[in-house]
């Protein structure tokens, strides 16, 4: 039997001691790349997915230490029936698949968003996938599915109500850093640098209180074609923006 030679990857420029520590994507436009192709939309899902890897593995390279990524959206369930159990399907598959590669690179993962409408199935393979992978370091990678980021708001804020209602928690005490304990990403920093691929400029209720004073890059790349060698351009052009966070430097 012949075996394949591995593809050698040329090495990554780093981002440098001012680029991001947390990226964050909306992975847009895989419909679209495989309609160009005259293929079904779920063949450009599939391509897509196989982009997310290659991403990962990027991102020691450009000093990202959290990655986060839109897989399915709480409006995606207005999609075709064919097209929702299809990306179910992928899901499953891609846990299955990848879970070994991900543990080996010390990649940690974390799921975000209600799994109350998941099945069964696909909601073991996440939690076990978050359990086997708990105390790797090397890269943060949080999946975003059945995600809105006005939904996990409105989560969070019934949680908060509860433990005011049950006397935990003083309402008098509450200001901006408390909502954030009740939201899903409590355990991660906020998000950096926010790309979204695909030509599209809006960011589709993802992470809308997290991205308060994150960076936005809106490419015209769709999602099947973007590479680590892109990915690792946004990152470098990311220090030389000037961030002020609402002041003015001296």
């Amino acid at each position: 039997m012949i075996k394949r030679n591995k593809k050698v990857l040329e090495p990554l420029p780093a981002a440098g001691p001012g680029g991001p520590r947390h990226v964050a994507i909306i992975m847009d436009g895989n419909g679209r790349w495989a309609t160009q192709r005259g293929r079904p939309r779920l063949f450009g899902h599939h391509a897509g997915a196989k982009r997310v890897r290659e991403v990962v593995e990027a991102c020691p390279d450009v000093g990202v230490e959290y990655l986060t990524i839109f897989a399915f959206s709480t409006e995606n369930w207005k999609r075709t029936q064919v097209e929702v159990a299809g990306l179910m399907s992928l899901f499953r598959r891609y846990i299955t698949k990848e879970t070994r590669a991900l543990h080996e690179r010390g990649v940690r993962v974390r799921f975000i968003g209600d799994r109350v409408r998941l099945d069964a199935k696909l909601i073991k393979l996440m939690n076990d996938l978050e359990e086997y992978t708990a105390a790797n370091t090397s890269v943060h990678l949080t999946i975003a599915i059945n995600y809105g980021g006005r939904d996990e708001v409105a989560r969070a804020t019934k949680r908060l109500a509860q433990d005011v209602s049950q006397g935990r928690l003083d309402p008098e005490a509450i200001d901006e850093e408390t909502l954030p304990r009740y939201l899903d990403t409590y355990v991660l920093p906020d998000p950096d640098l926010v790309i979204r691929t695909s030509g599209e400029a809006r960011i589709s209720n993802f992470l809308l209180w997290q991205s308060a004073y994150a960076e936005y890059e809106f490419i015209d790349t769709l999602w099947p074609d973007f590479t680590r060698e892109e990915f690792a351009r946004l990152c470098g052009s990311y220090g030389g923006r000037d961030r002020r966070f609402g002041g003015v430097k001296p």
